[in-house]
């Protein structure tokens, strides 16, 4: 039976994310193109429907992925001034056990030389996502976009750091000074009047 458009959508989504698991809990180097199809229960030929060649199916899977895992990040994201502390606190680690091996996997892919101008147009998307997602915190949070924005940055290099190492040093002393910066620019702006409204 053939296949509709949004059937064969569906199933490329599911070769994507499996694939890229596979990848994430083997490495590049480690997974070859028999170990895909069988993590996605399919032959190798059947692969080829759905993508070009590997690189495609690499750029594809890890674009897709990951932005699947940003998604899921920002579900967590605080949208109450009272709740920061306990996102920064909290989600470090969960991100570190969720997602680490993605991570791992993400610059191990966007690193290689063939693929760092997909890493590049990949981390322009994650930018403007980052600074529209401050943009709606602006209001809520009572401080101005343009402040959020690389503060949220920030957060997130240091929970990839700790997801990619575990680097416990260095994830304690980025988030003591960001607190410290949520607090002082909340004080900051609370003095000046700052509402929040759109820039």
């Amino acid at each position: 039976m053939k296949k509709t458009k949004e059937q064969h959508n569906e199933r490329k989504k599911e070769i994507m994310e499996k694939c890229f698991e596979c990848y994430a809990e083997n490495g590049l180097t480690g997974t070859g193109i028999k170990a895909l199809a069988a993590a996605c229960n399919c032959t190798t030929g059947n692969l080829y429907c759905y993508f070009k060649n590997i690189d495609e199916l690499i750029l594809e899977s890890t674009a897709y992925c990951m932005t699947k895992v940003e998604d899921d990040f920002m579900e967590k994201a605080p949208t109450d001034p009272k709740d920061v502390l306990r996102f920064i606190e909290e989600v470090p680690y969960w991100t570190a056990k969720k997602h680490g091996k993605k991570y791992r996997l993400m610059y191990q892919v966007y690193t290689l030389p063939k693929y760092i101008e997909y890493g590049k147009k990949f981390f322009e998307g994650v930018n403007e996502r980052y600074t529209e997602y401050a943009k709606q915190l602006e209001p809520k949070i009572g401080i101005p976009h343009t402040v959020i924005t690389p503060l949220i940055f920030i957060f997130v290099r240091a929970c990839v750091h700790y997801a990619m190492f575990e680097d416990e040093y260095y994830l304690k002393t980025q988030m003591e000074v960001l607190k410290q910066a949520v607090a002082l620019f909340a004080d900051k702006y609370r003095r000046e009047g700052f509402d929040g409204g759109d820039a």
